[in-house]
């Protein structure tokens, strides 16, 4: 049976599922980076050099966020800071 479905393409049809699916991720991936507001590089940018004067930080290690939640926009900061001296 397995010989049948191949010749009358029917794994096909599950290879080209996969490939919308993960066509649509990739859509809605560019599409949210695409909202993204201009100012939002900058002002990383920035808030990187702010806490750079108090803290060594490497610059992987911030992530800015902008989403929108019940009508409102969210900017959202993640930042992981390296342990104190004791």
């Amino acid at each position: 049976m397995a010989l049948l479905d191949y010749l009358l393409g029917q794994r096909r049809k599950s290879s080209a599922n996969k490939a919308k699916d993960r066509l649509q991720i990739l859509l809605a991936h560019e599409r949210s980076h695409a909202k993204a507001p201009d100012y939002l590089p900058k002002m990383r940018e920035e808030i990187l050099a702010v806490i750079a004067k108090y803290v060594e930080i490497e610059e992987d290690n911030l992530k800015i966020s902008l989403d929108e939640e019940n009508g409102f926009e969210i900017l959202e900061l993640n930042l992981v800071l390296p342990e104190g001296k004791g």
